[in-house]
């Protein structure tokens, strides 16, 4: 066993072990995959072990790379964190929060609100998904989203801090059937085909949360189409193609659409603040301090009777 082992080494070991794909891996570190696979092969040299199966159709973790995961991960942990205390506090946070609506906005509009010092670079990334993939890329440090979504390899890498149940809606074009109706109990919704996120890798989270949802009801998934980015072309895309819309109460306004909550039961949304374990950022303390004083004072987190919401969330949102 080596005395030190570059962190370098490490970090791709990591990426390429989350990913099990070595082009994903490379990109997400930004290296050439040449590079990466010389990296990998130094590791598995200084340690004596092989820590991949490769094969032409799969990369698989062998027994000693399962074994050396867990401690990479805290060694890149207490490294990042190092590596932030040392940094300068100028450094902006960024921040995703997918739209200029929803949790992720109110907290951080508060944020800027009741602490000016620390700056706030937003991004608008479409799902956590996506966003997770970046926070332990180092590209975002925050996002906001559904936690029991991810791969728990991913999940593994970040911590989270549970901020709101939004209650889910229905969007619909203002002639639909159930435009009407002030909420709409899910059963009316059997035979509707509703827009989700399907075959956008960036929403899984969202949409698995809406196949849970929907399981057994009689009511469709749209097809997969590709990734829809920006109001604008959201708009044009959904109105254009005369969808309904799987949503929550916070949502985007569609002029010729009309949001309403569903009810009977009351689905539930979970959203956390999520981050890269061992960031330290004062940016990061004060959405932390935020979130929690506005899931009080709002009563973000108390569950409504005759709700529902899946098991693995309740119990990752109660950790």
């Amino acid at each position: 066993m080596p005395q030190d082992i570059d962190p370098r080494l490490l970090r791709a070991f990591t990426a390429t072990a989350e990913e099990l794909h070595f082009t994903r891996a490379a990109a997400r570190l930004f290296v050439a995959q040449q590079a990466l696979s010389r990296d990998i092969r130094r590791l598995e040299r200084e340690l004596g072990a092989e820590l991949f199966v490769r094969t032409t159709r799969a990369v698989e973790l062998t027994a000693d790379g399962t074994r050396l995961l867990p401690h990479a991960r805290r060694v890149l942990a207490a490294h990042d964190e190092l590596r932030a205390a040392w940094a300068a506090e100028a450094r902006p946070l960024i921040v995703d929060i997918g739209a200029p609506v929803g949790t992720g906005h109110r907290v951080l509009t508060r944020a800027r609100e009741v602490a000016p010092g620390p700056e706030f670079v937003v991004r608008y990334l479409t799902g956590l998904t996506g966003a997770a993939a970046d926070i332990l890329a180092g590209r975002v440090d925050v996002s906001f989203g559904r936690v029991a979504g991810l791969e728990p390899s991913v999940l593994a890498g970040l911590a989270h801090q549970p901020v709101r149940y939004e209650r889910m809606a229905v969007l619909l074009p203002d002639d639909h059937r159930l435009a009407h109706l002030a909420e709409i109990p899910v059963d009316m919704l059997k035979g509707e085909t509703l827009y989700a996120g399907v075959g956008n890798p960036a929403t899984a989270e969202w949409t698995d949360l809406a196949a849970r949802l929907f399981a057994g009801r009689g009511v469709e998934l749209a097809p997969p189409f590709p990734e829809i980015s920006g109001e604008e072309e959201f708009t044009r895309v959904v109105r254009g193609r005369g969808w309904s819309v799987l949503a929550s109460m916070d949502f985007l306004a569609i002029p010729g659409m009309t949001l309403r909550p569903l009810t009977a039961p009351v689905p539930l949304s979970p959203v956390s603040l999520v981050w890269r374990k061992g960031l330290r950022h004062p940016g990061l303390e004060v959405l932390r301090e935020v979130a929690n004083g506005m899931a009080t004072a709002n009563g973000w987190l108390e569950i409504p009777q005759k709700s529902w919401l899946p098991g693995v969330d309740l119990s990752l949102m109660s950790q």
